[in-house]
């Protein structure tokens, strides 16, 4: 190529350049195309030894390709392949060579600029005669940049043909070759990229196909109920998916369920605790309803599944079967709670169920009356009620908790109390009510029913001049004592006295009204909690209780008998439970003395066990 000059180039040096580039595009990899521009610069430039050093990702520089024309004895330039020189070494070895165009060109003189750790390989050809000579310490390279001017790699020729330094054709040729060999390297790397890219897109896909498939079966053949709730759009909270065991659990089939939402089968009652459960992504046991009208306990455990970028996709819902936990738990909570005999709520329900419906506040002026004067049905009478006297410190609720403003002829305004009355300040809280609230804005205060004199008056304080509007209905506390049950226990064992014992009540059960309470009290003590009621409706239902004992009752083939004391207390708000019980207990204590039955002891000889 060199013996020919600038304006008689041969046609055949001109294709055989244009294939060598042609060879550079065709090739199908990183490691082809770095091949193809080796044996390119050989072939179609005319040296007989390239080699290309390729830019790593940490910027130094490897041997990734070598050709030799013919190789040396000595193992020729392939010994360089996978040798790497430091990118500082380059920049210097570029930097101190003579700038031919884009090429650089290091003599043999100036081989001190070639540092220790460049990759370098020194044939064994003439040595030169003239000065343009080719010395076999001479080096040519192209370096070769992308379109950014990022540089890619640089192309080493060695030994031309010729045996001269190329000449002008000749370096304008390699500056052509090693611009069209950085095109192709840079297209063979995007194409490595691209298929690296699509490898992992590939391999990804394969593994969310495998997830998926995995999600799918996990869902469908879980042992427990499964669901996905959509979280967004029109068909929030709507089932879009379930799976067989949530269908068998509800007794509804898929098609049913995917048209409704757990909002849709969840019990009343339950209601706030699922939407509050939805929004926070925890767990909540409630009830669901049944295709067959009934309700199912199950354990609700929500987990919101995110995208990376659109956030919360969707809720994953796993519905846990409890059924038979929440009816053991049941039946441990009724034992508790209730008398193993009779089955009725024991002392302990009955002081809970007492508890829950009086508060702390004093009863002082209430909504209709005045509370009893002391002496007239003190803390033993049969219409206790816990009076705040100007003796206590009182004198019903200081003026400056109200001001004059608020009084009326019948006492203060009320305010937003049941009773009539609003709740001064550092009063506790009703029973049962929640921490941190005081609880009056839903409890219902107990009021103790006017005592009504002889001839039909209500019976006034000392401290009023004439009677408020009258509240005539309370919270009455009937206590029962049996008469004759421990002869009946002793002589016919304790057997008998169960069935006597179970049989009372029933009795009693069936003689009050829906909702009042009969509890065992103690061995023959039985306890009934009637609110709303008044005194003549308390006299009433104490009569029923006893026509419901006294009738002889058949046990064992034997017809028994007893009889029954009963005592009615009222229940007030500022009493306490031991004080609502003992106001009944003593009335009770009256009755039997009046008729002449037996009293017990000090505090009464139990004749039978006590409830449980």
């Amino acid at each position: 190529m060199e013996a020919e000059s600038e304006p008689y180039v041969r046609l055949a040096t001109l294709r055989t350049l244009h294939r060598v580039v042609a060879d550079l595009n065709a090739a199908r990899s990183l490691a082809g195309t770095l091949q193809a521009v080796v044996e390119g610069a050989v072939h179609g430039l005319g040296f007989d030894a390239a080699a290309v050093s390729l830019v790593r990702p940490d910027g130094d520089l490897v041997v990734a390709a070598v050709w030799e024309l013919e190789e040396s004895a000595m193992g020729g330039p392939s010994v360089l392949l996978g040798q790497v020189g430091s990118r500082e070494s380059w920049d210097r070895l570029l930097g101190v060579s003579d700038h031919w165009g884009t090429l650089r060109f290091l003599p043999y003189d100036r081989g001190w600029a070639v540092a220790s750790d460049i990759p370098r390989w020194i044939g064994d050809g003439p040595m030169p005669v003239y000065a343009n000579d080719w010395h076999p310490a001479d080096g040519l390279l192209a370096p070769m940049y992308s379109a950014g001017g990022d540089l890619l790699g640089v192309l080493s020729v060695d030994r031309p043909r010729s045996g001269k330094r190329p000449g002008a054709w000749t370096r304008e040729a390699l500056e052509m070759f090693s611009l069209q060999a950085s095109i192709a390297i840079g297209n063979a790397r995007l194409r490595a990229e691209m298929q690296r890219a699509l490898a992992r897109l590939e391999k990804e896909q394969q593994a969310l196909r495998a997830s998926e498939e995995s999600f799918r079966q996990a869902f469908e053949y879980a042992p427990s109920g499964m669901a996905i709730t959509e979280l967004h759009g029109a068909g929030r909270g709507q089932l879009t998916r379930v799976n067989d065991a949530l269908c068998r659990l509800l007794g509804r089939p898929r098609a049913v369920l995917r048209q409704q939402s757990f909002a849709d089968l969840v019990h009343p009652d339950d209601r706030t605790l699922l939407e509050r459960t939805s929004a926070e992504s925890g767990r909540a046991e409630l009830r669901l309803s049944r295709r067959d009208g009934g309700y199912q306990w199950v354990c609700l455990r929500n987990s919101i599944v995110a995208d990376a970028a659109e956030g919360p996709s969707f809720l994953l819902t796993h519905v846990e079967d409890i059924e038979d936990r929440k009816r053991h738990e049941l039946q441990l909570a009724h034992r508790a709670s209730h008398d193993a005999l009779t089955g009725l709520p024991n002392g302990a329900e009955l002081k809970a169920r007492l508890g829950r419906r009086l508060c702390a506040l004093p009863q002082a002026v209430t909504a209709g009356h005045q509370s009893a004067p002391p002496g007239d049905s003190g803390h033993g009478g049969a219409g206790y009620t816990a009076a705040l006297r100007p003796e206590d410190g009182f004198g019903g609720y200081p003026e400056h908790l109200f001001g004059d403003s608020h009084r009326t002829p019948g006492g203060y305004e009320g305010a937003d109390l049941a009773h009539g009355y609003g709740l001064p300040e550092g009063y506790p809280a009703a029973a049962g009510a929640p921490d941190g609230a005081n609880g009056y804005g839903d409890h219902v205060h107990a009021v103790v029913p006017p005592d009504h004199g002889p001839s039909g008056e209500i019976r006034t304080g000392p401290f009023r001049s004439s009677p408020p509007p009258v509240v005539e209905k309370g919270l009455a506390v009937l206590f029962c004592d049996l008469d004759g049950f421990k002869s009946i226990n002793d002589r016919f064992g304790h057997n008998a006295g169960d069935a006597v014992l179970v049989e009372v009540a029933r009795r009693l059960s069936g003689a009050v009204r829906d909702g009042d309470t009969v509890a065992r009290f103690g061995g023959d003590e039985f306890v009934v909690l009637a609110d709303g009621i008044g005194r003549d409706e308390a006299k009433d239902l104490a009569h029923r209780l006893r026509n419901a004992i006294i009738p002889p009752m058949r046990i064992d083939g034997r017809a028994m008998r007893v009889g029954v004391s009963l005592g009615i207390g009222w229940a007030g708000c500022g009493m306490s439970i031991e004080e609502v019980l003992h106001t009944a207990d003593e009335r009770m204590y009256d009755e039997k003395r009046a008729r002449g039955g037996a009293v017990r002891g000090a505090r009464g000889e139990r004749s039978h066990r006590r409830a449980g």
